[in-house]
């Protein structure tokens, strides 16, 4: 079996930790790619998606941190119409930094507690 990448060991090492405190509350999850960033709130016990945001049909590119907060805004105003208020944040393998963080923050702002 061929040794993980240090971002895949990373993310596995993140969500692990999620699993062991999440307490049944949906999850956050972040994708950052060079050109778009995604959001979605994922139900692990139901195994199904709840809500979910991105840069894709933007007008802005996703590659900056005003896309990212724009992003966080519509991920909690998705959630509140799902009714969820709590989430935990799955960062994936990408640090909190940047359009990760300013992503997190605006969901702060927008309602959404973790």
């Amino acid at each position: 079996m061929a040794k993980l990448s240090l971002f895949e060991r990373r993310r596995r090492r993140v969500r692990t930790a999620l699993r062991n405190r999440a307490g049944g509350r949906p999850r956050l999850s972040v994708h950052r790619t060079g050109k778009h960033i995604y959001a979605q709130i994922i139900d692990d016990a139901a195994g199904k998606t709840v809500a979910a945001a991105s840069t894709l049909g933007a007008k802005s590119s996703g590659a900056n941190v005003d896309a990212a907060k724009q992003v966080g805004t519509d991920i909690a105003a998705a959630a509140k119409k799902a009714g969820v208020t709590t989430v935990v944040f799955d960062r994936g393998g990408f640090l909190f930094h940047g359009r990760v963080k300013a992503l997190a923050d605006a969901a702060r702002e927008g309602g959404l507690e973790f």
